[in-house]
């Protein structure tokens, strides 16, 4: 079973798509500490014949003291509509915008007390809506008490989870293996990014398949005379439609 697993960011860019695609399963994990500028509450579009601006979900109390599973959405539709009349005004007029605006604007509205969560619907929404199969889920108990005894640990200490003196890996580290045992996952999928961290090797030494998500060169149409790649997926849809995102969905290697 092919497993992936990530925090559930806010409008995410393709790639995270395509890990989503890649894995039979995909893990929506919360149980970390929120980056305040990291991509749970944020993301960028472009404006209208200029460069690239960032989009914000509007929370509360944001602190990279509490994790992700602890912050909450300023409730009000001020931000949301604030947010709506930006998209509109820099989307309108692209070729897919009748198609994909209302599905945005409805994605947008949603109404979720946390910020995972209304990541989360937003992340499942757009999956649904580009036929992708693959198994979302948040966590669970099991990772939150495994987490609890992760924690526990000491970095020269694996007797909580015996296996793991094989080759004592870092608490990051431990926790996707520990958490590949549970799924009974033999391949994990990771973003480009995660080679400094995961080795292959180390990976094999647990019976798991160790594989990086690489988005090959690709290129749109958008409203600038430079692309810019790597955008919220909102771009995409907007320049693409649902088929011709479909078609960069496959547009990766695996390493």
């Amino acid at each position: 079973m092919k497993l992936a697993i990530m925090q559930p960011y806010f409008f995410p860019y393709l790639g995270y798509f395509q890990a989503i695609a890649a894995v039979d399963k995909y893990i929506l994990y919360e149980n970390l500490n929120y980056i305040t500028e990291g991509w749970m509450s944020r993301n960028r579009i472009l404006v209208k014949n200029q460069n690239e601006i960032y989009i914000k979900a509007n929370v509360q109390s944001k602190s990279s003291n509490k994790k992700i599973s602890e912050i909450e959405l300023v409730q009000n539709d001020f931000w949301k509509k604030k947010l709506i009349k930006s998209i509109d005004l820099n989307y309108r007029g692209s070729e897919f915008f009748d198609e994909i605006f209302p599905i945005v604007c409805k994605l947008i509205l949603n109404e979720q007390k946390f910020l995972y969560e209304y990541n989360a619907q937003i992340i499942k929404e757009i999956c649904l809506y580009l036929n992708i199969s693959t198994q979302i889920v948040s966590n669970n108990v099991n990772y939150e008490m495994m987490e609890c005894e992760l924690n526990k640990i000491d970095c020269k200490d694996y007797s909580t989870f015996n296996y793991l003196i094989k080759t004592k890996p870092i608490k990051k580290v431990a926790r996707v293996i520990e958490m590949c045992r549970i799924e009974n996952a033999d391949v994990f999928i990771n973003a480009i990014g995660g080679k400094e961290l995961y080795d292959k090797n180390e990976f094999k030494e647990y019976g798991i398949e160790l594989f990086f998500i690489e988005t090959k060169s690709y290129y749109y149409k958008q409203f600038s005379e430079s692309f810019f790649p790597h955008l919220s997926i909102i771009d995409v849809l907007m320049h693409n439609g649902k088929e011709g995102t479909k078609k960069l969905l496959t547009n990766y290697n695996l390493v």
